[in-house]
Parts: structure tokens; sequence; C-alpha cells
């Protein structure tokens, strides 16, 4: 088991497989800026729109740092950017997701297809941490980007669009998500800047 687990952490940085994840999160990317197109288009003033699409531009900053990989090089401040936000906005779609079905939401195949999309942007952030470079003052960089994030998502309601069943709790969403940013924070911090992770 343990050599299967080392195999497969060998094919994390293999050129073919690095293209194949360049690709699924750079078509994934583009999807969803696509998906993001009504909200955009409504939100002003405009510069307000680059805080908008939270997890094309979370999983447009881990397509760039897969770039890096290819070229064996590593950029630590665009890392703790993927990292934390991919980790954040992949566990914050499915989470709400699952707490809209709970309080009645219909279910449509495009929630399940989030999920996995979602889904899998949490896992690759925590795969790849055994190769981050950050320090400290990346994850602070990030901390101030990301909670900023979540003070202009809910204090101007520029977050994400929900079902009406969740905007109901529009109060209680914002302080979840601003407590998933502290442990997402954390998180990247354990596993990267204090490497508590078994190597």
């Amino acid at each position: 088991m343990k050599e299967a687990w080392g195999y497969f952490i060998g094919i994390l940085r293999n050129r073919i497989f690095l293209w194949m994840m360049i690709g699924i999160n750079g078509l994934g990317s583009i999807y969803g800026f696509y998906w993001y197109k009504e909200q955009l288009a409504e939100t002003t003033p405009e510069f307000l729109r680059i805080f908008v699409p939270d997890s094309p531009t979370a999983s447009t900053f881990f397509t760039l740092v897969l770039i890096t990989y290819l070229f064996r090089k590593s950029v630590p401040t665009l890392e703790a950017f993927a990292a934390v936000t991919s980790f954040k906005y992949g566990v914050w779609a499915v989470a709400v997701i699952l707490v809209g079905f709970a309080l009645g939401d219909q279910q449509y195949p495009q929630h399940y297809m989030l999920m996995i999309s979602h889904g899998g942007m949490a896992i690759e952030a925590l795969l790849y941490a055994r190769f981050y470079s950050i320090q400290y003052r990346h994850i602070l960089y990030v901390g101030v980007w990301t909670i900023g994030n979540d003070l202009l998502d809910y204090a101007l309601e520029i977050h994400p669009w929900v079902s009406h069943s969740m905007e109901v709790f529009h109060i209680q969403l914002g302080w979840a998500t601003f407590g998933l940013s502290i442990l997402s924070l954390w998180l990247i911090y354990a596993i990267s800047v204090k490497k508590k992770w078994n190597k």
C-alpha cells in the first residue's frame, strides 16, 4: 500500500500527468468564467468584477502552478493563492450545494457535476501540498486577499449566486465562509509551511 501511494505521488509531477491536469483545470477555468457571465454583467462598479468569479480564479491560479511545475520551477506566492483558494472554494461549493439539498432545493445533474469538479479542486490542493515552497509571508498575502474578498462578497452581496433557500441564511453563510477562509489558511500553513505532512 505504501509503495502504491509513493508511486501515485511520483505521478503527480510526471509531465504527461501535468499536461492532463493543466488541460482539465484550464478548461474548467474557462467554463467557470462563462458560468459567471450573467453575474459579472450585473456587477457594478466594474472594478468589483475581479472579486466575483471565485472558483474559476482559484482554478486558474492552480493551472498556472501546474505550468510552473512543467518547467521545474516554483512560485510560492502563486502556490499559496492556488492552494488556499482552491481548497476553500472547492469545499464551499460542495457544502453549499449539499445544504441546499437538505433545505429542499431541486436536484439537477449540473449540481453533481459542480460537486465533482469543486471537490477535485480541494483534493488537488492537498495532494500537491508536498511540492509547495510556501513560507509564512505568502500565507499572509493570500490571507489579506481571501478575507478581503469575503468582506466584499457579503458586505456588497457580490458572492456567488446561491439558491433562494440559501439566500435566506445570508448572514450565516457569510460567517461560515469567513470561517472556511481561516480553516483553509491554517490548513495550507500547517501542511506546507510547518511541513506537517508525511513525505
